[in-house]
């Protein structure tokens, strides 16, 4: 939900934008119906529904969605709209019921106030009185479907597969060598020693897998025999393919194999196809693989704990020779998707299966696990996964790429010094060595964080002397410093990647067009004019008319695509 002073910090921006443009998950424009007080009603009976079904949210009554400029857009709520009878008409036809909370806003335009709806996140799904709901998704209020309710429930817990109980305690569902190879995997993460002493029985009883001496689902994937899990869960396999194109395969394996049993096969599969790259670094040489076992174990975890176990289909490792792609059924729930997950506060499908896994450490409840799949390709100079979702499935996306040695380092040294690197600050610097520049806008979408947000993160690495400053207002830029492109990368481009001085521009450009005048050669094109400024086109555009303005001796040949400019001073010497 969004405070007072930042919506109108926001509203300050429709001088510039339209406010569908400010819209979110979690905060819509609405402009309040002077016509029909009934009318009104019903919208903000509609808004409440939606945003509880989304999670929460901000609603902000009084203002166009679809007009640019603050005197325009922002027209108001009467003055004489109670709003106590507006909270009395959204508890009295909502179902169950909500209580949102109302806050004044006073604005200089229309009628001097806009209304704020705070809609707080609570136990969906909400309907209205008459049974209907809808529910927020993205920027839209899309109908609460059959489909979407299930998915509501899942999210709440209220259906929770793995939690279903399959009989009384029966040791023939259990394999001892899933036990050893699940305790074995909790050892090493440091799970708690007195946990992992404890019998079989007593274990999965203290993870609350075992209920009223009942086995659940969830006791049977972590640690079942192939029958069982055949039986009790015929969702539960996975398939493993060494690609040799995207048609056709030589290496496959198939299997029906309890959690542990499957992620350590998976890893063993996966070891001749992934390289050791050695670094050495003083009397230490350190090895680096391909593609970081955290981030494939990270990624192999999700693909487990968040699969949809009622849809059939196993969880897909596909090796292909420049990257590795693994998949489940189940799409994103709880408002996740791919533009948020970084940050967004982790939701469970399966939450009786996590909280065991969360007791042994094989898994975060933090949404720790995202971040080091993030930051363990980053800190070797790599890109971070793709994470995509289609239709009812999720796949990650690592790519091969080569250990950049000379990033690593920087990034120990860094970390040795106290100066620890952020996966915020990772992408930025990563990106930077890929562009010339960035801007705030671009920082927040790759960072999956608001620009107020990413703005300190940019400030504190130019405080660091990683990065420079250029442009001003909504120009503003910043470039890693030269010396340290230098020394990341080996092309020695660290200065003829700068951007040059808006002056020493135009002086450039004109030295160049002068000496083709003379040589009797063409003009230069707007793309050449960018490779010498490093300028973006409409930069390149406006230096030109400024110079043009300037100077009588240049004229613009041809429109758009073809245009070119040129000296024309008649006498050559």
């Amino acid at each position: 939900m969004r405070t007072v002073a930042q919506i109108k910090e926001l509203l300050l921006e429709l001088e510039h934008c339209i406010a569908d443009d400010l819209e979110d998950q979690d905060l819509d424009f609405k402009q309040w119906d002077t016509q029909s007080r009934d009318k009104a009603v019903r919208t903000i009976v509609h808004m409440a529904v939606c945003m509880a079904n989304g999670g929460g949210g901000t609603v902000v009554f009084g203002v166009s969605d679809r007009v640019m400029g603050q005197e325009q857009a922002i027209l108001g709520v009467p003055l004489e709209v109670d709003v106590n009878l507006l909270k009395k008409a959204v508890y009295d036809q909502t179902d169950p019921k909500i209580m949102p909370v109302f806050e004044e806003l006073m604005v200089p335009y229309g009628t001097g106030r806009v209304l704020l709806m705070q809609v707080h996140p609570g136990m969906p799904p909400y309907t209205n009185s008459s049974g209907l709901g809808t529910i927020r998704i993205g920027k839209d209020c899309q109908p609460l479907t059959g489909s979407l309710r299930s998915k509501i429930s899942v999210e709440t817990g209220d259906t929770d597969y793995t939690a279903e109980t399959l009989g009384p305690m029966n040791e023939k569902l259990f394999s001892a060598t899933a036990m050893e190879t699940l305790r074995n995997l909790a050892k090493a993460e440091r799970a708690p020693e007195d946990l992992l002493q404890l019998s079989d029985f007593d274990l999965l009883n203290t993870l609350g897998l075992i209920r009223n001496g009942q086995v659940t689902r969830a006791a049977v994937l972590l640690a079942g025999t192939e029958e069982a899990l055949r039986e009790h869960l015929p969702g539960g396999g996975w398939t493993f393919l060494q690609m040799a194109s995207d048609t056709s395969y030589g290496i496959r394996e198939d299997q029906v194999s309890s959690l542990p049993l499957s992620v350590k096969r998976i890893e063993e599969l996966l070891v001749p196809f992934n390289p050791i790259t050695t670094v050495e670094q003083g009397l230490f040489h350190y090895e680096y693989r391909t593609w970081p076992a955290i981030a494939l174990r990270e990624a192999l975890m999700n693909a487990f704990c968040h699969r949809d176990l009622r849809l059939s289909g196993p969880v897909m490792v596909k090796l292909y020779s420049n990257r590795i792609e693994i998949s489940n059924n189940g799409g994103f729930i709880g408002g996740i998707n791919p533009d948020n997950i970084l940050h967004h506060q982790p939701v469970a499908r399966n939450p009786l299966l996590v909280e065991a896994l969360t007791r042994l450490r094989l898994v975060n409840r933090t949404n720790l696990g995202i971040s080091r799949m993030f930051s363990t390709m980053l800190m070797e100079g790599k890109e971070p996964p793709v994470i995509r979702e289609s239709g009812e499935s999720v796949t990650v996306v690592f790519f091969r790429r080569e250990l950049n040695t000379a990033f690593r380092l920087f990034v120990t040294e860094e970390n040795t010094a106290g100066r620890d690197l952020t996966v915020d600050s990772l992408i930025i610097l990563q990106y930077l060595l890929q562009h010339p520049e960035i801007d705030i806008a671009t920082v927040a979408k790759l960072c999956q964080r608001r620009e107020e947000e990413v703005r300190e993160t940019v400030s504190e690495l130019e405080q660091r002397g990683y990065l420079e400053h250029g442009g001003t207002g909504r120009g503003a830029y910043w470039s890693m410093r030269p010396e340290l492109y230098n020394r990341l990368s080996d092309d020695g481009k660290g200065e003829a990647r700068k951007r040059i001085d808006w002056e020493a521009a135009k002086t450039r450009v004109l030295s160049i067009l002068i000496e083709r005048f003379r040589r009797d050669e063409q003009g230069l094109t707007n793309q050449e004019i960018r490779q010498v400024t490093r300028f973006d086109r409409n930069q390149a555009r406006r230096l030109m008319q400024e110079l043009l303005h300037e100077n009588q001796c240049l004229q613009q040949i041809g429109e758009r695509r073809w245009t070119r400019y040129e000296y024309s001073n008649e006498d050559k010497h």
